[in-house]
């Protein structure tokens, strides 16, 4: 008996139930409202240190966040994925928002953007 059931991801079609518009509208507005929040010892957005990992927006508008913290022993730790839960929650037409921290692939500072790097004159 042959195997015929090989599939190729090149091949796979993805679908969503949200249009492409709605998805970069909603995109956008969640990058926004995680720029809106600081970790209380850096005076640079979480976004563009790059603690966010990955943000993923499902088709029932839920959106899963991944994040890290700069290190575990941040004092920021209890409250900075409150912060990111209630930022991306506050974007007009997201469901459930879940923030699960991680800590693999562990933060640098080669994740930060020229901007962070710039407001923490770190080049």
């Amino acid at each position: 008996m042959t195997d015929t059931a090989e599939v190729k991801s090149s091949n796979m079609e993805t679908y969503s139930v949200l249009s492409p518009e709605e998805t970069e509208r909603m995109t956008g507005d969640i990058v926004a409202a995680l720029k809106t929040v600081f970790d209380p010892e850096i005076p640079a957005d979480i976004y563009e240190l790059g603690l966010i990992y990955k943000v993923d927006i499902k088709d029932d508008r839920g959106v899963d966040v991944l994040m890290t913290l700069t290190t575990p022993n941040c004092p920021a730790a209890g409250e900075l994925p409150q912060m990111v839960e209630n930022a991306v929650a506050s974007v007009p037409g997201v469901g459930v928002v879940n923030v699960n921290l991680v800590w693999e692939p562990a933060w640098s500072p080669d994740r930060m953007s020229d901007e962070a790097r710039l407001v923490l004159n770190m080049w």
